[in-house]
């Protein structure tokens, strides 16, 4: 075997060997991983889910499905969004671990909390 088939065969089954780590090692992808989001449904004078658990870099999207104006606001000041009319929404990315204990400052009875782990 002449020197330059053993380099194209060389070169070959090192494509394949990196091919198949690729598709079987967990934890290695050729795509980046997307960031993960999540809804919360804000409806009836309530957050729907009341305890929402998500891992760090998750963003919650906040959506008002009433028919009235309501807020969501941090008990830590940590974020806070401005007056939510029908169908709008606020989004906030959680980066830290913690407990996010949250309220509508229209209608402070409506509580909940995010828990990021």
């Amino acid at each position: 075997m002449s020197s330059r088939s053993m380099l194209v065969l060389g070169f070959m089954a090192a494509t394949v060997l990196m091919a198949a780590m690729l598709t079987a090692a967990p934890g290695i992808s050729a795509n980046p991983q997307q960031a993960t989001t999540t809804e919360v449904k804000i409806d009836n004078f309530s957050f729907g889910p009341a305890t929402l658990t998500v891992a760090p870099g998750t963003t919650v999207t906040w959506v008002n499905h009433d028919d009235i104006p309501h807020t969501v606001v941090s008990t830590d000041s940590v974020f806070k969004s401005k007056v939510l009319d029908t169908d709008e929404k606020f989004s906030f990315t959680f980066t830290k671990a913690g407990n996010y204990p949250y309220f509508c400052s229209i209608h402070p009875k409506m509580t909940a909390t995010v828990v990021v782990k």
